[in-house]
């Protein structure tokens, strides 16, 4: 498998050059860690929205 990647990548470099192959795959990185960003984050707002609503407020203080 490995070698599957590295004949895509040579492929990659030898169609549209080094520095664009690398731009590409940066970019592609970078939009997969930006999806892991903003699922986290949308996680969280849920997380927080569900506190406020059913534990808030409901909690006995004397």
């Amino acid at each position: 498998m490995p070698i599957l990647i590295l004949v895509l990548l040579a492929i990659l470099i030898a169609q549209v050059g080094f520095w664009k192959a690398l731009t590409a795959i940066l970019g592609s990185v970078l939009m997969v860690v930006l999806l892991i960003v903003i699922a986290v984050a949308l996680v969280l707002a849920l997380a927080y929205a569900l506190k406020r609503k059913f534990f808030d407020g409901n909690s006995f203080r004397p």
